[in-house]
């Protein structure tokens, strides 16, 4: 399969291409500088072209000749501002605006126009749904949507877009949701990086936000391996929640940290109190493809920190 990759430079972007080319898929990348970052595998890194391209901006002539000519089977879309404190808190920022909403928009402008369809995966987020309680705090595809976030909301209107072009223009497209994920080679402002990092210094006090809060947390590489194996079967239209079923504490991340230490290391919580995010229920996911999660959260937890005691000045990167 020919795929082309959104985001292909970003965390999950990296994971999906490495494994799409474990599964034998040919890749082409577009980044808005064509540009690989340092700390990324050679293999990955040498094997993948990158044509540059700014979401933000409709596609060129050039590039939609040059995509024509790749002939993709498919396209991952997966370039967003997707650290909802830049998106804005509640009101979307315009920055935002342009890359969340226009640049699928643009995405979608692109694959109308090639001479040969491409199916689409488009990556929304479990930030859609609205509010829940610990005692509701399961979410189906058919739950209510409405975000609170900024982010949440430039999710939806995108969702809202790529919908009307599977009825409108016959796109073939389909969108997942995915809830939190994490792993090696996120940015460290994400919750298990963050104290990664920290972890990764041999002393200090470990600075968190909250140990009371409860979310439904995956790794990066099995969320990407239900992408490439919905890319195979998923019905045009269709929506899926993806993540693992379950609630963890980040209270137990913390504690998965603190295994890993010769000593306990001394934790400061700046903002206590109970918060509660959605988790999936995968019913559908699993009815459509073999597929589960596989790497347990504590494995997680070691690789992405074996991944910061290995990057030089980890504090300062």
């Amino acid at each position: 399969m020919k795929a082309v990759i959104t985001g292909i430079t970003g965390f999950a972007g990296s994971h999906l291409a490495e494994t799409l080319l474990a599964r034998g898929d040919q890749v082409l990348g577009l980044s808005r500088n064509a540009h690989w970052p340092d700390h990324l595998p050679a293999t990955l890194t040498d094997a993948i072209e990158l044509v540059p391209w700014d979401i933000r901006q409709p596609p060129s002539p050039q590039l939609q000749d040059q995509l024509a000519q790749w002939q993709p089977d498919c396209c991952y879309h997966l370039a967003a501002i997707s650290i909802p404190a830049d998106c804005g808190r509640t009101n979307p920022t315009q920055a935002a605006i342009e890359c969340n909403i226009n640049g699928t928009q643009h995405v979608l402008d692109l694959l109308n126009k090639l001479p040969q369809p491409a199916r689409l995966l488009f990556t929304s987020s479990n930030h859609v749904y609205a509010t829940v309680t610990p005692e509701n705090a399961i979410v189906a595809e058919d739950a209510a949507v409405d975000p609170e976030s900024a982010y949440g909301k430039t999710k939806l209107a995108a969702e809202t877009l790529v919908q009307q072009a599977v009825q409108d223009q016959q796109l073939n497209a389909f969108i997942v949701r995915s809830f939190q994920h994490t792993g090696p080679r996120q940015q460290p402002r994400m919750m298990v990086p963050e104290w990664a990092r920290q972890f990764a210094q041999p002393t200090g006090t470990i600075q968190v936000r909250n140990l009371d809060t409860y979310l439904d947390l995956s790794d990066v590489r099995d969320v990407v391996e239900a992408y490439r194996c919905l890319m195979d079967t998923a019905t045009t239209g269709s929506i899926f929640n993806i993540g693992t079923g379950m609630a963890i504490g980040s209270g137990q991340v913390c504690e998965y940290f603190q295994q890993l230490m010769t000593e306990p290391r001394t934790v400061q919580e700046t903002s206590p109190g109970r918060r509660q995010h959605p988790i999936a229920d995968i019913t559908k996911l699993q009815q459509t493809i073999d597929w589960q999660p596989k790497i347990e959260l504590a494995q997680t937890v070691q690789d992405t920190l074996n991944y910061w005691i290995q990057r030089p000045d980890p504090l300062d990167s």
